[in-house]
């Protein structure tokens, strides 16, 4: 064992190999029950190349398609007044 280097640091490269071999099994899992269930008959081919596209990796969660809802807050004369001066100290370089 080399003397520079520490004992977490030795562990470390194993264990991250052992998390992504992991994570490798886990997805080829869910792809080969896919295409075993697609086999089977369970899934339709109708629906064209984007349904299918979908169904790939539907083990994986959905991402949503909206972004947060837009806030907006009124300031009172004087917090805006402030900010002006803050804009102005940033433009001039100042913090």
């Amino acid at each position: 064992m080399p003397a520079h280097v520490s004992t977490l640091q030795l562990l470390g490269v194993p264990a991250l190999v052992l998390v992504t071999a992991v994570c490798i099994g886990r997805v080829g899992r869910a792809l080969r029950r896919h295409r075993f269930e697609e086999a089977a008959g369970r899934h339709t081919r109708s629906g064209g190349a984007a349904r299918r596209h979908r169904e790939v990796l539907r083990a994986l969660p959905q991402q949503s398609q909206s972004g947060p809802d837009l806030e907006s807050v009124e300031l009172t004369p004087a917090e805006r007044d402030a900010f002006a001066v803050l804009m102005r100290q940033f433009r001039q370089g100042r913090s």
